[in-house]
């Protein structure tokens, strides 16, 4: 059940009878029951939480191996990116192996790296002392078996996924990725999620500007792939929490904040909308309509909301995303007239170029 519903029900200061009255309650079938998904999501979810547990329980073997190296004095981690990637495992494995001259530990350097040569031998220069040495091959032992729990864990997500039927017999292709990126995302799963997904909901997600493969999997894996259990877009904004709660006294609203929860969605969502700050798109002009308007955090929140009811209508509509049908002009309009008036707080005066300007001397 809902337990904001029940939980300001006078006279039940006990568990023994709070207990008893919602038992009562429940018989007589004034107790709303609250949104769960359907069964083989449940499991997808928990295989997904589990796996999102061990990501950072490897992440914090990473921080260790960056203590160590700290101690050791060594500032590899602060030259190059990521310490567990081709160049920063190939030169930890290497220093664990015995190799303590900098200018042989640098030419581990892969060539896609924008730093030099001379810059990582520089940042390779230390203090090998024996116990960092051994805590340092401790935590990359640690992160590397974690490693492979995670491909096992993600082996049963696509168990998971490949048995899920399609909403429909008549599936059109799988549209082109309109997200250039040279790699994959950090922490995106080994296995083409994106099709996955796109079986599973009957519609590419990924076409929304600032959705990720990794935000459409967490709204599957929390709420699913039907969304006709929410009445409607504003229902389920409001469950996320993103929607204004207005408290009314006499007609006049004293607050009007979000609800302060923790649901899974709302924060990949805000996640989201981080990424439109600089999207050139419907979305990307909202997002910095409102941060301009209400502030960042309010901002990012209202553009997470309006997130919200664009996915919600593309699931329960299964139509292609259209960013089209976002700018209905309203965006030019207000682009005009604050350079009008930004025009006319200098003393000018804007004058409209006609379409099919005439040479000169034509008349």
């Amino acid at each position: 059940m809902n337990a904001q519903h029940v939980k300001n029900v006078p006279g039940r200061k006990t568990d023994v009878t709070d207990c008893q009255w919602l038992q009562y309650l429940h018989s007589v079938g004034l107790l709303r029951a609250s949104f769960r998904p359907a069964d083989e999501v449940c499991a997808i979810r928990s295989l997904w939480r589990h796996r999102s547990d061990l990501i950072e329980m490897a992440t914090a073997h990473v921080l260790h191996m960056h203590k160590a190296l700290d101690q050791m004095n060594v500032q590899l981690h602060h030259v190059i990116s990521d310490v567990t990637g081709r160049t920063g495992l190939a030169i930890v494995e290497a220093i664990l192996a015995g190799e303590r001259n900098p200018q042989q530990l640098a030419k581990f350097r892969d060539p896609r790296i924008q730093v030099s040569e001379e810059v990582v031998a520089r940042s390779l220069v230390g203090d090998w002392r024996p116990e960092h040495l051994f805590t340092l091959g401790q935590a990359l032992e640690a992160w590397r078996h974690y490693q492979k729990l995670i491909g096992a864990c993600e082996q049963e997500i696509k168990q998971y996924l490949d048995r899920w039927e399609p909403p429909t017999d008549e599936l059109p292709p799988l549209p082109p990725s309109n997200k250039s990126r040279k790699a994959r995302q950090s922490y995106e799963p080994d296995f083409d999620l994106r099709s996955r997904l796109y079986k599973v909901f009957g519609v590419d997600l990924t076409q929304i500007p600032g959705v990720s493969v990794l935000t459409a999997q967490t709204l599957f894996t929390e709420v699913g792939c039907d969304l006709h259990a929410f009445e409607s877009a504003g229902a389920f904004a409001s469950w996320l929490a993103l929607c204004p709660d207005n408290r009314k006294s006499g007609g006049k609203i004293l607050r009007s904040r979000t609800r302060k929860r923790k649901n899974r969605v709302a924060r990949a969502l805000r996640m989201a909308a981080q990424g439109l700050i600089r999207s050139q798109s419907a979305l990307g002009d909202f997002c910095r309509r409102m941060r301009a308007k209400l502030g960042g955090p309010e901002g990012i929140t209202a553009a997470a909301h309006k997130l919200a009811r664009v996915i919600y209508h593309v699931i329960t509509t299964r139509e292609p995303y259209d960013d089209s049908k976002l700018d209905n002009g309203q965006n030019q309009q207000h682009l005009l007239s604050r350079l009008q008036k930004q025009a006319a707080r200098h003393g000018y005066r804007l004058i409209p170029v006609s379409p099919n300007p005439q040479p000169e001397g034509v008349s």
